[in-house]
């Protein structure tokens, strides 16, 4: 009898294993609308844009990984020319330090801003850019939506900044700077040039993110990115 019973218990475990493997190659094989392409694209970017704020945000999620943001040529050229003043030694590794800490508070409010963008797509350019390359969806949201996302960002990373005071020491380095004979002059305003550098970690931690679930299929954790994305996959 108690075999009997175990036997019985693997054969329902084998004939459910078979009916989930069915019905997700029924899923995954099965022909996706246009309205789900357009979904499943929007929820690709939704988690890539997830896990790039969530990284970026985090203390050193720019200063210590590979979207650091740099200062400009014209900057450092103030940097090197101000090393020999008292208070301005060490300028450059402290705006560095500070520009990075900004752009890391501010990620932290980035999310529904990007969300809010990818809710844009339209299902008409859906298929396209299923098909197209690795960060094709990527780079289409970052072509339309990037002065848009710039004019919200814009002002959440001055405020960052602020926090951290980059802009005021920016600014009096810049002022102490342009006061020297035959300089070119610099711009004390380092927001715009630390939103544009943010913005573009940003998209690249997207476009990363979309390359996986594009690559990796452990990584389409649900039904519809199984469906949409194995239309890619047999191109």
């Amino acid at each position: 009898m108690m075999k009997y019973c175990f036997f019985a218990l693997v054969g329902l475990l084998t004939f459910s294993s078979c009916d989930t493997l069915n019905s997700i190659a029924s899923t995954v094989l099965s022909e996706p609308t246009e309205g789900e392409v357009g979904s499943g694209l929007k929820e690709a970017l939704e988690i890539g844009i997830g896990k790039g704020s969530d990284a970026l945000s985090q203390v050193d999620g720019y200063f210590k990984s590979e979207y650091k943001i740099l200062l400009p040529e014209e900057a450092r050229k103030v940097t090197n020319k101000l090393k020999g003043i008292p208070g301005f030694s060490d300028l450059e590794n402290v705006i560095l330090e500070k520009i990075n800490r900004g752009a890391e508070d501010a990620a932290k409010k980035a999310k529904p801003i990007f969300v809010n963008a990818i809710r844009s797509i339209t299902i008409s350019d859906a298929m396209g850019i299923l098909m197209g390359g690795q960060d094709a969806a990527t780079q289409f949201l970052q072509r339309g939506t990037q002065e848009p996302l710039y004019q919200e960002f814009n002002p959440i990373i001055n405020e960052s900044l602020d926090k951290f005071q980059a802009r005021k020491i920016w600014s009096d380095a810049v002022n102490v700077y342009n006061k020297i004979p035959l300089v070119d002059k610099a711009n004390p305003d380092l927001g715009d040039y630390v939103t544009r550098e943010a913005l573009d970690g940003l998209f690249g931690m997207v476009a990363k993110e979309e390359k996986n679930i594009r690559t990796n299929l452990s990584a389409r954790t649900s039904e519809l990115l199984r469906k949409v994305f194995a239309k890619q996959d047999r191109k």
